[in-house]
């Protein structure tokens, strides 16, 4: 009996030190496991200095959106005159883009062209030579794939972070803070800077990894190509048979002919207000984006090369500075229609 009472001791002696070293463990993974939650970048005003590159038609809303939000801002452009709004509202000038990341925890970049992008990411002054280890990039620019894809690798080997998030929606959806948000991104990084995507826009979505925010805005600037042309080929029948313009767009906007260019655009048409929203020379890069893309791809997509070939034919009438749904001005003079 001793002996059984001996071994039962030893028994409980032994089930108590294990409880007791997986209670250890436990803690020592969880302090692990916190460890590596807090290495994400926490994302509010009180702790996060927000970056921006390029005050244009869009880019000056949606910094100002991030002002109103407590984010304190470094702000660059190349001219400076444009960025006095955010200026105003208490962003701080910085002279070149390597100090705006020097200053920065996330730096947005909002210009025209792939060629700017490069220049301002990947140029002598650019973001990267002035960028802090992890530190987030987000090119919100319609850019090609391939250079998301490039950026996205050279953030990495100096231990940051890019995002490709080209937006849809136009100087209204930045004006409104209600724009369709495309991201190519790592998907923590994603979820780190989510906060700063509800600031800007109501549609968001992670596409998949480094160029997918870019490939899906090439779906997206393909479906408005067309669209475009049917547009502004349903006003001018419309004109031509004598129909009440501002009615119809009403009552076909709320039909299955209904889209956001003609609930949005029709009605500037029809005030022949033909400033931008999005400016021509802008799609046509985008344009041209997409069908080099889809080259790659041994794609033919006739829709897309036709209206290419009708919005090179208006910049070439001088209208490269005015909205895309200056199409409508070309496709009067085509059918040989004069308007005020």
């Amino acid at each position: 009996r001793r002996v059984r009472g001996k071994q039962n001791s030893v028994h409980r002696v032994s089930i108590m030190s294990l409880i007791r070293l997986c209670a250890k463990q436990y803690k020592k993974n969880s302090s692990r496991i916190n460890k590596v939650v807090k290495r994400g970048l926490q994302v509010s005003p009180e702790t996060t200095k927000i970056g921006w590159i390029g005050t244009g038609v869009m880019g000056n809303s949606m910094c100002q959106h991030l002002l109103s939000s407590g984010y304190k801002c470094s702000v660059y452009n190349r001219t400076k005159e444009k960025a006095e709004k955010v200026i105003d509202k208490g962003a701080v000038w910085c002279n070149t883009p390597k100090l705006v990341a020097q200053n920065s925890d996330v730096i947005f970049t909002m210009v025209g062209f792939p060629r700017d992008v490069k220049e301002v990411i990947l140029g002598s002054d650019g973001v990267l030579e002035g960028i802090k280890k992890g530190s987030v990039i987000v090119d919100m620019t319609t850019s090609k794939p391939s250079l998301a894809v490039e950026i996205y690798q050279k953030a990495k080997e100096k231990g940051c972070h890019a995002v490709d998030a080209p937006v849809s929606g136009g100087d209204i959806g930045a004006r409104e803070a209600r724009l369709s948000i495309l991201i190519g991104s790592d998907e923590q990084v994603y979820n780190d800077i989510y906060p700063l995507f509800k600031v800007l826009g109501k549609n968001i979505a992670r596409l998949g990894g480094s160029g997918a925010g870019q490939n899906a805005k090439m779906v997206n600037q393909i479906l408005i190509s067309t669209t475009m042309i049917g547009m502004v080929e349903g006003l001018i029948y419309g004109y031509k048979a004598g129909l009440p313009l501002d009615e119809l767009i009403k009552v076909v906007g709320l039909g299955a002919a209904g889209s956001w260019s003609i609930n949005n655009l029709g009605p500037r048409i029809l005030q022949r207000n033909f400033e931008p929203g999005f400016y021509v020379e802008h799609f046509l890069k985008d344009m041209e984006i997409a069908l080099e893309e889809a080259n790659k791809m041994e794609l033919h997509l006739p829709g897309l090369e036709l209206a290419h070939l009708l919005y090179s034919e208006l910049k070439n009438m001088g209208y490269g500075k005015k909205g895309t749904h200056a199409l409508q001005i070309a496709l009067e003079k085509l059918n040989g229609i004069q308007r005020d």
